[in-house]
């Protein structure tokens, strides 16, 4: 249900039907917006519920949530939420771009991304200190010290910090490096790291697991909210379909079908979504003309010798390129890169 509250209604009278809420055995949301303040109560229905909270001060009426994702809804929250997490702004007309290498592999590599990719109007450094790697072999990621080499390019660029946490071991070890936590695609339906996440204090990117419905999507993005954490970023990369002239089909039809049914930003990522370099500026310009808050994509200083991915990441000069035309297609929408 969502508790409506009268315009003007003080904050004694809202922090009074919060407890009303909880006293009913439920959880309390309290999203303030623009106009009114909504308190989302959210568990077991429980019976005469609705009437017990109509008649409580400043409320102006009482609604139920239908989506099964409650406060992921814009039943409960209409305004369309930024997220904002240093350099990084995702939403509210500004397209928030973070870019960077699959795997942290040396510090001259990624100081050196970090530099170049500032320089063409990246708003974030992504790179992977923990690589979940379909084969054992691998190369499985740099760990802390992959970690420490995200941090010393924040220092030396300013950028804010995007990396993968992979354990609900990990999660305040990721937390002490990074600006925001990603869950990769492969753990998006990994109920205990959400939960983990969720209590946490940094924003969290979500990857839309291979084959993930976009119910099942909110519905992941429903449990780091539940949690407490109102800071989610849904991301878009791609699922696994018939076709293979890319690596993953990418519908870029989400975006705003993710707009009409969330308030949750959304953030696109053509570099797993093609698997190709040379389709990913005509994708991310497509991602943003769809109405994409945000881009994520790799970039390496030699993505020959990368040691994942390489076959996907833009080197320095086509990301640039790739940012000047991702820059005219936001101006003709009149947002901000």
């Amino acid at each position: 249900m969502i508790v409506v509250m009268q315009r003007g209604a003080s904050e004694e009278q809202i922090q009074h039907m919060v407890e009303r809420v909880e006293g009913l055995g439920l959880k309390s949301h309290v999203i303030r917006g623009t106009e009114r303040t909504v308190i989302a109560a959210v568990g077991e229905k429980r019976e005469h519920a609705r009437e017990s909270l109509e008649s409580g001060p400043g409320v102006a009426e009482v609604v139920p949530i239908l989506a099964p994702y409650k406060v992921a809804s814009r039943e409960v929250k209409p305004d369309p939420t930024t997220v904002t997490a240093g350099s990084l702004v995702v939403g509210g007309g500004t397209v928030g771009v973070i870019a960077g290498p699959c795997s942290v592999e040396s510090e001259e590599q990624i100081i050196a991304t970090a530099r170049a990719v500032k320089a063409a109007g990246a708003t974030a450094l992504r790179g992977g200190a923990f690589k979940p790697r379909t084969s054992p072999y691998s190369f499985q990621g740099l760990k802390e010290q992959g970690l420490k080499l995200l941090a010393a390019a924040r220092e030396e660029t300013g950028l804010a910090v995007v990396t993968e946490v992979m354990s609900t071991e990990d999660v305040a070890l990721v937390g002490k490096y990074a600006d925001v936590v990603q869950i990769g695609a492969r753990n998006m339906q990994n109920y205990r790291l959400l939960e983990a996440v969720g209590n946490c204090d940094r924003p969290v990117l979500l990857k839309r697991g291979p084959s993930a419905t976009m119910e099942e999507l909110l519905l992941a993005a429903e449990y780091i909210l539940n949690e407490g954490n109102p800071q989610v970023m849904l991301c878009e990369r791609g699922i696994r379909t018939f076709e293979q002239h890319t690596r993953f089909s990418l519908p870029l039809a989400s975006v705003p079908y993710l707009h009409r049914k969330t308030h949750l930003p959304v953030v696109v990522d053509p570099s797993h979504g093609t698997g190709h370099t040379y389709l990913v500026p005509d994708m991310a310009a497509a991602s943003i003309a769809a109405g994409a808050d945000g881009l994520i994509l790799e970039v390496h200083p030699d993505p020959e010798r990368a040691m994942s991915d390489g076959y996907q990441s833009l080197n320095f000069a086509q990301f640039n390129d790739t940012m000047a035309l991702c820059r005219k297609v936001a101006q003709a929408l009149g947002k901000r890169m």
